[in-house]
């Protein structure tokens, strides 16, 4: 940066770097898949990420390891909200984190209409309206195992990842112009992207979730079977293909990361499929680096033939 930057832009680069740190800390799949991203893409859904990825921290033990309570926990993530809501509103904050996303949200033209579904689905990580398929909180104790029913796994996996494909989608088209029927499309193929990561996510990280975090995010009333796992794989790929139907109404310059990610939950889901129910109780599934690379080659070929657009 050139010494005559204003210190505002200063800042914000450095928040970005600091964005770009979380992603790179946290996932290789989607720090792989944002490389593959147009430069004019690639840092505001890295933003986006790691906004995310600090709020699900929250929830999901970083504070409970420090040594709040799960009130203080709730305060931790009321303060985030309000942070970042203020944050996209005037244009800073004093959290590297929350000022990267807040110029992505400005500019892209993210708004609460997004934001706030996402960290609704975060409060109920917490016990907050989950449902009646939660039980009884002993305050000393902490919240009891949250079991998420049908209508309660909706809700959250539109709040906790829908939200986020249909935020990376607004960055994706700023600046250009689709007819009403194309928007509606992408915006379907977004939500289902977004649910379907988060379903197979579910899937492979049934130990975490069960046994860390006491949380049922698929079934309501008893462990998965290998029938339930054959039902929700068959749900994943159903998403996955609706997904894939409209990636070539994207930007070009999102194309390859996108066919790169959505291709590699497809071969998270292909993994799980061969797994049987009860040893995903134990084990984490995975993808090898070299497949990864290989998926993401793949999809820089498939992007690179086509006609530009």
């Amino acid at each position: 940066m050139s010494d005559d930057a204003s210190s505002l832009d200063r800042f914000t680069r450095t928040a970005e770097i600091a964005a770009g740190d979380v992603i790179g800390t946290y996932s290789t799949s989607f720090g792989l898949a944002t490389r593959l991203l147009g430069a004019r893409h690639r840092q505001h859904v890295r933003n986006i990420y790691a906004m995310v990825r600090v709020a699900d921290e929250i929830v999901d033990g970083v504070a409970a390891e420090a040594g709040l309570s799960v009130v203080e926990q709730t305060e931790a993530l009321e303060r985030y909200v309000a942070d970042t809501h203020r944050a996209m509103r005037v244009g800073y904050s004093s959290d590297l984190v929350i000022h990267a996303f807040a110029r992505t949200a400005r500019e892209a033209g993210i708004d609460e209409s997004l934001t706030q579904p996402f960290f609704d689905s975060m409060r109920a990580d917490l016990g907050e309206d989950v449902g009646e398929a939660v039980g009884e909180t002993d305050p000393t104790l902490g919240p009891a195992p949250l079991v998420y029913d049908t209508e309660a796994h909706a809700r959250y996996v539109h709040g906790s990842a829908e939200v986020v494909g249909l935020m990376c989608l607004r960055v994706f088209l700023r600046g250009r112009n689709h007819t009403d029927e194309e928007r509606d499309r992408l915006e379907f193929g977004a939500r289902q992207l977004g649910a379907a990561f988060q379903n197979i996510n579910f899937l492979r990280d049934l130990a975490d979730d069960t046994d860390r975090l006491g949380r049922s995010y698929l079934s309501a009333d008893h462990r998965l079977s290998d029938a339930d796992r054959d039902s929700w794989v068959r749900t994943v790929r159903a998403q996955l293909d609706d997904a894939r139907a409209v990636i070539p109404l994207l930007p070009k310059d999102a194309r390859a990361a996108v066919r790169s990610a959505l291709a590699l939950f497809a071969a998270l889901t292909d993994r799980v499929d061969h797994t049987p129910a009860e040893d995903l109780y134990t084990t984490r599934v995975r993808v090898p680096d070299p497949v990864k690379a290989g998926l993401a080659a793949r999809a820089l070929i498939t992007t690179w033939m086509e006609r530009d657009s």
